[in-house]
């Protein structure tokens, strides 16, 4: 059976619960209907997983989103697989969404070599299943920065999760998530993150597998990691540590032309229905790379989030992957209104930027009406390359192969 799944380690707003049930409402009903008349609540049977870590475990609770998430407990199957370990940590109680839903909320998850219960076993699970052959690869993009965020430990325990599980493993750091691979760290309070990369491209040697930790080189000379060419060819840098490679944002996005399953903190991988055999791996071929769907959901210019994901965007549409990108939630407000900056300001003008790449081969702009609506605001008229859509459109571009696209999944990462 055709399996979707999220994997989810940020916060949950009622909002973003209340889009994903409408969309999946949109699955079974308008895309899917033989599912209704088939129903069945077997975990082992599930379309749609939800893989829950971190913050996001709160909604689990969180009275807002409860009644959202028992709405789509009650949708054909549907399951939600929690992190033990991190509920225990917060001390979260899933009882009552568990009482009404014993066979899908899990929350026992599988145990790794050490004996230990593993959510990210329960999710290497998942990144793996379309793969052929046997061993093979898996890649998470990381954009936030160690120690302030917890997102790098889950990031180390993905990889961990992956070399135990005899495949490659590939580290994209972008943004702030490339001071992961900063020399010299030494917290006196947690787990180093530096040196867990370290430990983990040793397993990898050891096992005969790849580890690979690309960094971009405008985010990294951003934060003054300098870099210099040795005269082979080869971009050398004093400031990260032996696995981290600084290169240029090209060289990741080649690793997205290809058809392992790439995750991030909070993303999700959608299979297209195929008729015939699944393509084979590798996929570097235009018209078979997966598609990227990237949702951006931060206000402009108070972070980088916002133009990192254009910036990203617009990478992946220039090396021919097919890339959308739809502003909703709070990403909507930077379609409102006439932005305006100083002469010869060294900021940037993201209604601008837009405008420049809109017109771009294999990219296009989205703006959810829902969330301008919530918001009370309108778009831009002068943003008419930004197409409007609501919960049917953001459906088909979810759960839809875009034309003359034959990759058997598509990834959403949302910025």
């Amino acid at each position: 059976m055709t399996s979707h799944f999220f994997l989810l380690g940020g916060p949950i707003s009622v909002e973003r619960l209340s889009w994903i049930e409408e969309c999946l409402k949109f699955f079974f009903v308008k895309l899917n209907p033989e599912n209704l008349l088939h129903h069945t609540k077997a975990p082992r049977d599930a379309i749609f997983t939800f893989l829950l870590t971190g913050e996001a475990l709160y909604s689990l609770q969180n009275p807002q989103t409860l009644p959202v998430w028992e709405i789509i407990l009650s949708m054909p199957s549907v399951k939600i697989v929690c992190d033990l370990k991190e509920l225990e940590l917060r001390g979260i109680s899933i009882g009552r969404l568990k009482m009404k839903n014993p066979e899908q909320v899990i929350y026992q998850n599988s145990l790794a070599l050490n004996g230990q219960p593993s959510f990210w076993k329960d999710v290497m699970k998942f990144a793996r299943q379309h793969e052929q052959p046997v061993p093979s690869t898996v890649g998470y993009l990381h954009m936030e920065s160690p120690y302030m965020n917890q997102s790098s430990h889950a990031a180390l325990q993905f990889l961990a999760a992956g070399l135990e599980a005899h495949a490659s493993v590939d580290l994209y750091a972008y943004l702030d998530g490339v001071h992961l691979g900063h020399l010299g760290q030494n917290p006196s309070e947690c787990e180093n993150i530096g040196s867990g990369l370290e430990d983990l491209h040793d397993k990898a040697q050891k096992k005969g597998v790849s580890f690979q930790v690309l960094a971009c080189g405008r985010c990294a000379a951003a934060r003054g990691y300098s870099t210099w060419d040795d005269g082979q060819g080869m971009v050398i840098s004093t400031c990260t540590i032996k696995p981290v490679k600084i290169r240029n944002l090209k060289e990741t996005i080649d690793q997205f032309k290809r058809n392992h399953i790439i995750l991030a903190k909070d993303s999700a991988s959608f299979q297209f229905k195929k008729n015939g055999q699944l393509s084979s791996f590798p996929l570097q071929e235009k018209e078979r790379s997966p598609p990227v769907t990237i949702l951006i959901t931060r206000r402009p210019y108070g972070t980088e989030e916002a133009f990192g994901a254009i910036s990203f965007a617009v990478a992946c549409a220039y090396e021919g992957i097919t890339t959308r990108v739809v502003f909703i939630e709070d990403g909507v407000y930077a379609l409102m209104g006439e932005h305006k900056l100083e002469i010869k300001t060294h900021f940037f003008n993201l209604q601008e930027v837009v405008d420049a790449v809109a017109g771009s081969a294999n990219l296009q702009f989205f703006a959810f009406q829902p969330s301008l609506n919530q918001r009370g605001i309108m778009k831009n008229r002068k943003l008419n390359a930004v197409l409007d859509i609501g919960i049917p459109e953001l459906g088909q571009l979810l759960f839809f192969p875009p034309n003359g696209v034959s990759a058997n999944h598509q990834r959403v990462i949302i910025f």
